[in-house]
């Protein structure tokens, strides 16, 4: 506490906001604010903290930052906070993944989200998961050790068989929410591809709402790809526009319909708009949704057609009509179950993973069956340890490293 002491001239007194004068070596005023201390192991980290409040401004911060450095501290690396914290047993590693979620939330949806996870509901659903785990391992464990006692016969009339099946089911919901938190995380990027003049851009300035590319009747006007974000029910969507797909002898608007293709490979999602009534014209990429645009030209009615190997939706940009449709089809696409936010909380790539990997291994227990105890109990061992990774009862320092290093300096 001696920096922050030094630095006030004052002495501090646990968790008491304090105003003072944060000073230079020679008495020079650099700011003055709040000091508070907090004692550890009431403190965000469960070490002893100071926490100094001034006004905003890069040179001032700066002048107090290189002041506490010369008295002694040093600069925090990316993570360092949060990852003192999950040493110290003050978050479990959920917990801290969901600090970097927070500030990183893309949508009110996603904010949500990363606060429960913060506040534990992700960790105490694993946890429950894990006790019921370590239960029905216990019984499995405990027939092995006291054959005597009728192995499988013990088993089965403690409805081990049963108790695993209710412990699948609730992993198959956990997955399902971790699966939608995922999707608030990570966000989806959908390419919008077709040929020049069938709608692309207007859709585009249909869905995010503002005139964010240029549209005009001369075919080949987006020479590059086009960028915006839009939330649907709290999803956060990056649309690209794309070049319109064609042979062209324009070396510029060539340019951009490779860059369009690239686009198209590396999106989560590839809508291809085409022209009602019109023959399709240009290449035909791969791709998840058709969208019949125009349809004010023809007289077809809006709507959704489920028929053909991919959805092909019937739309008019220009009147609005079956734009409500494409969002729900958009939506339902990415695997967003509507109106179930409240219910989600953040997830990453890893916890799916870990996830998947403690599914598999419970499927293959049942499988096996309690009649080979030892089989059964060493897959129930395999999921224990795939949950404990996810709240960092297992995780090597590497993963660590990885996870922390992507933080923001200061958390």
């Amino acid at each position: 506490m001696h920096i922050g002491e030094a630095i006030t001239g004052k002495v501090l007194a646990p968790r008491t906001a304090v105003y003072a004068k944060f000073s230079a070596p020679g008495g020079d005023v650099i700011d003055e604010g709040l000091a508070i201390v907090f004692r550890g192991p009431h403190s965000y980290t469960g070490e002893d903290v100071v926490e100094l409040q001034g006004h905003g401004g890069d040179a001032v911060l700066s002048a107090v930052l290189n002041r506490c450095v010369e008295l002694g501290a040093r600069l925090a690396e990316p993570g360092e906070f949060t990852r003192r914290a999950f040493l110290n047993g003050k978050l479990d590693l959920a917990q801290a993944e969901s600090v970097a979620d927070l500030i990183e939330a893309k949508t009110a949806a996603a904010a949500r989200s990363a606060l429960r996870s913060l506040r534990g509901e992700f960790s105490d659903r694993i946890e429950a998961l894990h006790r019921g785990l370590v239960e029905v391992r216990a019984l499995a464990e405990a027939s092995l050790d006291f054959p005597e006692e009728g192995d499988v016969e013990v088993m089965l009339a403690y409805g081990v068989a049963e108790r695993l099946r209710v412990l699948r089911d609730q992993l198959t919901s956990i997955r399902q929410a971790a699966q939608q938190g995922a999707l608030l995380r990570e966000g989806v990027k959908v390419a919008i591809t077709g040929a020049p003049n069938v709608g692309k851009s207007s859709l585009l300035n249909k869905l995010v709402g503002e005139e964010v590319a240029i549209v005009t009747a001369i075919p080949g006007t987006t020479r590059d790809v086009l960028r915006a974000n839009v939330a649907l029910e709290g999803v956060p969507f990056e649309f690209f526009d794309t070049a319109g797909l064609r042979d062209s002898d324009d070396p510029v608007e060539s340019i951009g319909i490779d860059r369009g293709r690239k686009a198209a490979r590396q999106a989560d999602l590839v809508i291809r708009v085409v022209e009602s009534g019109v023959p399709s014209t240009g290449e035909t990429p791969l791709h998840q949704i058709e969208i019949e645009n125009k349809i004010d030209l023809t007289g077809v009615a809006a709507g959704v057609d489920r028929a053909g190997t991919v959805p092909r939706v019937r739309i008019s940009v220009l009147t609005g009509a079956g734009l409500d449709q494409l969002r729900a089809v958009l939506l339902e696409a990415v695997g967003w179950k509507p109106l179930q936010d409240e219910g989600v909380f953040m997830a990453r790539a890893r916890h799916l993973r870990a996830l998947d990997e403690a599914a598999e291994r419970l499927a293959e227990a049942a499988v096996i069956g309690v009649a080979r105890e030892e089989l059964f109990a060493e897959e129930l061992r395999y999921a224990l340890d795939a949950l404990a990774s996810i709240v960092g009862k297992t995780t090597a320092d590497d993963l660590l490293g990885e996870i922390f290093s992507r933080f923001c300096i200061g958390k």
